[in-house]
């Protein structure tokens, strides 16, 4: 296996000259429980010369701060951090290194942050990974064992990883995924669980990134968030500093509304129109769910064949 060079953004393996990725820069916080930060980072230790690092997975629903919490942990080593956003339509290739045709009609060959992480000895996180099909997920196999490489076949490379690599991925609790196969979910652990904050953390969540609210705006849409949490809603932090931005906007342009009225109507503009009735909307976000897996997944042919057989089936049974 060639031996990787770097220098001024690129890479050289063997005969084959990498251009690699920029690392995320931002600003981020975690504000809630500081033993998953320990969890993560205990996961990306090694206790020994033989010991290889584990790639924990930040299991939770979507927008309560997985990526957050895998970025601060990530900052935390000191060392550069990619995050890669994982679709249901990433290719081996988007993971890997991907050709290019520049000008004059060469090819040159763009390392993914994975690679360019691995490369850099940095931090990869594959963000919402449980998006990637089972293609995908297989060109990081060896990756994600003992082995510590990928392999590219259109620049006809293996890369060794950085002893000082580590990466973890985030996966949504969410009906929009597919399901990783059995030979990857063994190489990503542990699972690290995120559950909704408390009150406390919420209020301090939404301080942190909208520290120019004001306090009863932020305390009503804290309460309506965890009234959700308590009803199994999907209502999650995000969503609750998208509404006190767009309350504040909306009250900047109309002075006559006041922090109440806002609220609401920001609410519903960002929820939808059942957001403060909580049993018709979580039925019809499970109903669109429904609806929309079954358009991804089945043809037109299929949704019709399925109706045909539900009618059989009532006049079999009578009508009813």
């Amino acid at each position: 296996m060639a031996l990787a060079s770097e220098s001024a953004g690129r890479a050289r393996i063997g005969d084959v000259d990498l251009v690699l990725s920029h690392p995320d820069d931002y600003r981020a916080d975690w504000v809630g429980r500081p033993d998953l930060i320990e969890q993560v980072l205990a996961c990306w230790l090694v206790v020994d010369s033989r010991d290889v690092p584990l790639c924990p997975r930040l299991v939770g629903r979507p927008g309560v701060g997985k990526t957050t919490l895998a970025y601060v942990a990530a900052r935390r080593l000191d060392r550069p951090v990619y995050i890669f956003q994982c679709t249901m339509d990433t290719r081996p290739e988007d993971l890997i290194v991907t050709p290019v045709l520049a000008s004059g009609g060469t090819i040159t060959y763009h390392a993914s942050p994975v690679v360019s992480a691995m490369l850099r000895g940095g931090v990869a996180i594959l963000d919402e990974a449980n998006r990637m099909n089972e293609r995908s997920w297989a060109s990081l196999a060896p990756l994600l064992d003992d082995r510590r490489y990928v392999e590219s076949i259109v620049a006809g490379i293996k890369i060794q990883a950085h002893p000082a690599f580590r990466v973890c991925v985030t996966m949504n609790e969410d009906a929009s995924t597919y399901e990783i196969p059995e030979y990857m979910m063994s190489r990503l652990q542990p699972a690290i669980e995120i559950d909704f904050p408390s009150r406390e953390e919420e209020i301090e969540i939404l301080r942190y990134n909208l520290p120019f609210a004001p306090a009863d705006l932020l305390s009503m849409t804290v309460d309506f968030l965890q009234e959700g949490h308590r009803q199994d809603m999907s209502h999650s932090s995000r969503d609750g500093i998208t509404i006190v931005r767009y309350a504040l906007k909306r009250m900047r342009a109309n002075p006559a509304l006041d922090a109440t009225g806002a609220f609401r109507e920001a609410a519903t503009r960002i929820l939808g129109p059942d957001a403060f009735d909580r049993e018709r909307s979580d039925r019809r976000r499970r109903s669109l769910t429904m609806r929309e897996l079954s358009e991804f997944f089945l043809t037109e042919d299929h949704l019709r064949q399925g109706g045909e057989e539900e009618e059989e089936t009532k006049e079999e049974d009578g009508g009813e």
